[in-house]
C-alpha cells in the first residue's frame, strides 16, 4: 500500500509540476480544441473542455493498466527484473525533471516519436472538428491521451513497476489529474497560464522538484539492492 501511494503521489506531482511541459507538447491540441470550438460562452464551453480532458484521462488510464498488466507478465516469468524497473523508472523521472529545469534534451527520441505517432492520428482528430458535440470532445480527447511524449512515457514506467493493472491505471490517472488543471484552462483561452508555466523560474523549480521526486522514487530499490538478504536460521 505505501509503494502505491508513493507512487500515486509521485504521478500526481510529476503532472502537476511538468505542466510547463504538457503546454509545449500538447497546448497546440489543446489551443486546437479551443480555436475550432463552436461553443460560444463559458458556461457551455466548459462542459465540453471537461469531456475533452476525461477522454484524455481514459486514454491514460487504459495504457496504465496495460503496462501494468505487461510488467506484472515480465516479472512473473523474470523475478529478477523488479527491483531494476524501480531503477529506470527512477532514472527517467530525473532526465523528465533536468529537462524541464534546464532544457536538458536526454528524451528527445521519444518526444520525436510522439510526434510520428501524432502525425498519424491527427487526420482521424480532423475528422472530429468543429468541436460541436460532447462525443466529439470525448473522442478527440481520446485521440490526445495516445499522444506519447516524454512526461506520459515515464509515469508509464512507473505505473508498469505497480504489477497491478487496477493500481497502474491509477497511477496514470493521478498524472493526468496533475495535468488537467493547465490543459482544462488552456483549453478555454487562459493564455496568462502558459505564460507562467514557461517562465524560468517557474521551470527550474518544478523540474528540480521531479527530481527530487525521481531520486526519492530510486532510493527503495537501492536500498534493496544494497542490503544483505535473508539469512536462514534452521
Amino acid at each position: 500500500m505505501t509503494d502505491l501511494v508513493a507512487a500515486l503521489a509521485t504521478a500526481f506531482l510529476t503532472g502537476l509540476l511538468g505542466s510547463a511541459h504538457c503546454l509545449g507538447m500538447c497546448g497546440g491540441i489543446s489551443g486546437l480544441f479551443a480555436l475550432h470550438s463552436s461553443v460560444r460562452g463559458l458556461r457551455r464551453q466548459l462542459p465540453m473542455a471537461l469531456a475533452y480532458n476525461a477522454g484524455r484521462l481514459a486514454s491514460y488510464a487504459i495504457l496504465g493498466f496495460a503496462v501494468a498488466a505487461l510488467g506484472s507478465r515480465v516479472v512473473g516469468l523474470t523475478p529478477a527484473l523488479g527491483k531494476p524497473f524501480r531503477l529506470v523508472a527512477g532514472g527517467i523521472i530525473i532526465l523528465i525533471g533536468l529537462q524541464i529545469a534546464f532544457n536538458f534534451r536526454a528524451l528527445n527520441i521519444l518526444e520525436r516519436a510522439g510526434s510520428t505517432v501524432w502525425a498519424r492520428l491527427s487526420p482521424f482528430a480532423g475528422r472530429l472538428l468543429p468541436v460541436n458535440s460532447l462525443p466529439r470532445a470525448l473522442g478527440l480527447g481520446l485521440l490526445w491521451g495516445l499522444l506519447p511524449c516524454g512526461l506520459v512515457y515515464s509515469v508509464l514506467l512507473v505505473a508498469a513497476t505497480s504489477l497491478h493493472g487496477a493500481d497502474g491505471a491509477l497511477i496514470m490517472l493521478a498524472f493526468g489529474a496533475g495535468t488537467t488543471p493547465a490543459m482544462l484552462l488552456t483549453g478555454l483561452g487562459a493564455a496568462r497560464l502558459a505564460q507562467l508555466m514557461q517562465d524560468r523560474r517557474t521551470r527550474l523549480g518544478a523540474g528540480l522538484l521531479i527530481v527530487m521526486l525521481g531520486i526519492l522514487t530510486l532510493i527503495m530499490p537501492v536500498s534493496a539492492l544494497m542490503s544483505p538478504g535473508p539469512h536462514s536460521h534452521h
